[in-house]
């Protein structure tokens, strides 16, 4: 979703190329360090954005121009485009990989919980490392934004450090509780009533 609306609100810059769009969508973005954005991609999402109406496939002007696409913006592209700046960015917190091989780490005994939180915390410090570093190679006069973006991914791996020592602080009171067992339903066709006489 972040692509396709990303595209159109480049288009709405002016019209673009493909190649444009990727190289446009990187320097935006800070480079694929931050965001890896593969040409497949771009092209696939262009073709859906034209199917939809939202773009459309401009004239080529000369002759040397007609191997390469240019595509522009339609009113309806503005008009998702505006819908999607209206609404907000919905983030999943809930949905956590480390957290799921945590708690399937306790609930099988196949590995010791205390090694996965040391090698996440291990894996975090490394990109804090990372991070940090590439914010203070960046020229506040000239990447002001990019920096913005970097502080924000520092204070995420930052929160997650916090949070790991809280779960490590906290793990023999939570191996001490119930692996969570779903709730088994009777399968099957619920049985007949009987109709009264």
């Amino acid at each position: 979703m972040s692509v396709r609306n990303a595209l159109l609100g480049l288009l709405c810059q002016r019209s673009r190329y493909g190649y444009e769009l990727l190289q446009a969508f990187q320097a935006v973005m800070g480079g694929r360090e931050t965001w890896e954005l593969k040409p497949a991609q771009v092209y696939t999402t262009l073709t859906r954005l034209k199917e939809s109406g939202l773009i459309a496939e401009e004239s080529p002007e000369s002759e040397a121009d007609q191997a390469r696409r240019c595509y522009t913006i339609t009113p309806a592209g503005k008009e998702e485009l505006r819908r999607w700046f209206e609404s907000p960015v919905k983030v999943e917190h809930q949905r956590d990989e480390f957290f799921l091989k945590l708690m399937l780490a306790m609930a099988t005994g196949q590995t010791d919980p205390r090694r996965l939180i040391y090698l996440q915390r291990t894996s975090l410090f490394q990109e804090l490392h990372r991070l940090t570093t590439l914010r203070m190679e960046l020229d506040p006069y000239t990447s002001l934004a990019h920096i913005l973006l970097l502080d924000q991914a520092i204070m995420h791996v930052e929160a997650d450090l916090r949070w790991l020592d809280m779960i490590e602080s906290r793990l023999d009171e939570v191996s001490h509780q119930p692996v969570p067992e779903p709730e088994l339903k009777p399968r099957g066709r619920p049985p007949k009533s009987k109709s009264p006489d």
